[in-house]
């Protein structure tokens, strides 16, 4: 039994991409790759499919693990082929020489060979520190959501930052509970915890998310006549929560510009930015 662990990668989706696989025979082991000035990331994935049958001889008895769904559901669900009609053909002919079988397997899901063949497309595509970006258009340029099925559910948590700048007078009605709309900085922190559950009905193909839990704080910095917002958000799912996090905060600052906006039209929403996050294949980042 032959075992060819498969794995494509782009950079930009058309864009250089690269392909690779890892053979595995007995106690023989063969890496081969590729890459291309301008393809698909799966046109990539079917490449790597392709290129490591070829080095298997007929009649052998072969399977294919890929962490690419579309591949291994058109192989063996007959997934309905809209676009790379020569790639499938040219697979088709190498799998009818050949008792092929076909096993999805996770990404980045600890298994060597597959995080092996991972590393080297993403090389050959130019792209050493780890996969293709992620895209919101497909093979054929048609707009669709990041499918996020194949990544791992784990804690996540992000932590973003902005500010309010206003002129004193403002800052010291704000203090004193006395601006004419109410409570700055309750409805503000209560308009960021909301606009995070909303964020992918604001922001386009966003992941709704399984929200844990948010906090928006808001604190006055008089010297400076500075309103300062931090959010930080929280859940368990396979994408991040840095854009809900970035999402509390603008929301928070316009809430404020709006409830202050009649004795301080010069106000201005700043450095609206991620500041860390943690959870998912890229660990924890700190950004200041």
């Amino acid at each position: 039994m032959i075992r060819i662990y498969t794995d494509g990668a782009c950079i930009g989706n058309p864009g250089p991409g690269g392909w690779a696989a890892v053979i595995v025979s007995g106690d023989s082991r063969r890496e081969i790759k590729g890459r291309e000035g301008k393809t698909t990331n799966n046109r990539m994935e079917i490449m790597a499919a392709i290129k490591g049958l070829a080095e298997t001889p007929e009649r052998s008895r072969v399977t294919v693990e890929s962490d690419s769904q579309y591949l291994v559901n058109t192989m063996t669900k007959n997934w309905k082929r809209k676009a790379n009609h020569d790639l499938w053909e040219e697979l088709d002919r190498l799998v009818g020489e050949r008792s092929v079988s076909w096993a999805w397997v996770r990404g980045h899901d600890g298994h060597p060979e597959n995080e092996r063949a991972d590393t080297l497309a993403s090389e050959m595509a130019g792209n050493p520190h780890g996969r293709s970006r992620p895209t919101h258009f497909d093979q054929e340029g048609s707009v669709h959501m990041v499918d996020v099925t194949a990544k791992s559910t784990t804690d996540r948590v992000a932590v973003a930052k902005g500010s309010v700048s206003m002129e004193p007078a403002t800052m010291d009605l704000i203090k004193q509970g006395e601006m004419a709309k109410g409570d700055v900085l309750a409805l503000a922190q209560t308009a960021g915890i909301m606009a995070a559950k909303q964020a992918h009905q604001l922001i386009p193909l966003c992941h709704p998310l399984p929200i844990a839990g948010v906090d928006v704080d808001l604190s006055l910095d008089v010297k400076r006549s500075v309103v300062e917002i931090t959010a930080t958000v929280r859940a368990t799912a396979q994408t991040g929560v840095e854009m809900e996090a970035l999402t509390a905060v603008a929301v928070a600052g316009l809430t404020v510009y709006d409830m202050c906006k009649a004795v301080d039209r010069g106000m201005r929403i700043r450095d609206i930015r991620l500041v860390s996050k943690r959870g998912g294949r890229s660990g924890e980042i700190v950004l200041e």
